[in-house]
């Protein structure tokens, strides 16, 4: 399955390129569904039709989320599994009518829609109509930090001691945790593992859209910092609203002129292999399939080759290190940079982003001999730690 995740700076015209791109997929054959986050039905409009409209177009399934159902059911079935301990504690029942999404509620919806997606096995190309690039690049990050605190508030090596959990409580004079809870975080992790599984595929990548300018390419700088330090490919820099060049008036001119200099420096930046696509201005809002059509975007073809994190194995010249993680960061300065080693996980801060991830098992048994940026990438040195690595290497 090809996932395609469109995201981009707000009013970039995002929802129209997913639109566009995901109608240019069904009518080369594929089985498309696309999903959108937005409450607003933008992108029905941007189709020509309301969302879930049935046979709209031949090979297009459309979905819109609706955090609200989901929300409901997750809280009062917690609160069923909880109802001895919220008796014990006198507390009063939420009642489901009263129940609203809190905050963090439409990322999760989004998460679920993506598991879902790729369990039903129904569909060649998935495309997603994202948030703007910061709450994005948020719920798209959602799963590997969920899965990271529920491994550290209850660590799944702990459920061994099930059978023994009643005893342990009776001579510790405590309660311990309820076996529902430990089969619920075990379910949860289930579900965020998929979702993380999604993400990572080789298949999936993310189409980043901006309209060309300063502000846009201030916007396209910063998002493709967040996306690489989440581990997330960009396939295609999607230019939009790109006025034509020639212009007898000197205000249009002007523009014109503006967007196409940031459009060259990102051809520099970017272009290697056609990762800039050109999006004309149409003189008006896309509505409806010829619209979508004369924006001339095209099917997805295959996603270009995983660009994983290596480790290589090459000693220094002065002795001081033997193994260098190689990790990309585009767009990002020194001074933006932040690295701190706590444990077996490394702390990475780029710009306004922030990763804890975990370090490769060979780098565990080092400690950390210094880092340094060129090229847009991250190069941090680990050197063997003698009283860890075993003898003879």
């Amino acid at each position: 399955m090809r996932t395609l995740l469109v995201t981009g700076p707000g009013g970039s015209g995002r929802t129209t390129v997913a639109a566009a791109t995901a109608l240019a997929a069904a009518r080369a054959g594929h089985r498309v569904l696309v999903i959108s986050a937005d409450r607003a039905d933008t992108l029905g409009t941007a189709l020509g039709t309301a969302l879930g409209a049935p046979d709209a177009h031949p090979g297009l399934t459309t979905r819109r989320l609706d955090p609200d159902d989901h929300f409901r059911d997750d809280l009062l079935a917690l609160q069923e599994r909880a109802a001895s301990a919220l008796d014990l504690l006198g507390a009063e029942r939420l009642d489901g009518e009263e129940l609203t999404p809190l905050p963090g509620a439409a990322e999760l919806a989004l998460l679920r829609a993506l598991r879902d997606a790729a369990r039903e096995d129904a569909y060649d190309t998935v495309v997603v109509d994202l948030p703007p690039t910061p709450q994005a690049l948020a719920a798209l990050a959602l799963p590997e930090q969920l899965r990271r605190y529920l491994r550290r508030l209850l660590p799944p090596e702990r459920q061994a001691a099930r059978a023994l959990r009643p005893m342990l409580g009776r001579l510790a004079g405590v309660p311990m945790p309820a076996a529902w809870l430990y089969e619920t975080a075990a379910r949860r992790e289930d579900d965020l593992a998929a979702v993380q599984r999604v993400l990572e595929a080789p298949t999936t990548t993310v189409r980043l859209v901006a309209e060309p300018g300063p502000a846009g390419a201030d916007a396209v700088r910063t998002a493709a910092t967040g996306l690489a330090l989440h581990g997330l490919r960009t396939d295609l820099l999607i230019a939009n609203r790109v006025l034509p060049e020639a212009s007898s008036d000197t205000w249009l001119a002007g523009l014109a002129a503006q967007q196409h200099k940031t459009l060259d420096e990102w051809e520099s930046a970017y272009g290697r292999a056609g990762r800039v696509h050109r999006v004309p201005h149409l003189g008006r809002d896309p509505r409806g399939a010829d619209d979508l059509a004369a924006l001339g975007l095209t099917a997805p073809g295959p996603a270009p080759d995983a660009v994983a994190w290596p480790v290589t194995d090459a000693p220094a010249d002065d002795g001081t290190a033997r193994y260098t993680w190689h990790i990309p960061l585009p767009g990002v300065t020194r001074d933006e940079l932040g690295l701190v080693r706590r444990g077996d996980e490394l702390v990475v801060t780029a710009g306004p982003f922030r990763r804890i991830v975990s370090l490769p098992s060979a780098l565990r048994r080092c400690t950390v001999a210094g880092a340094g940026l060129s090229d847009g990438e991250l190069r941090v040195r680990f050197t063997p730690d003698p009283d860890l690595w075993p003898s003879g290497r």
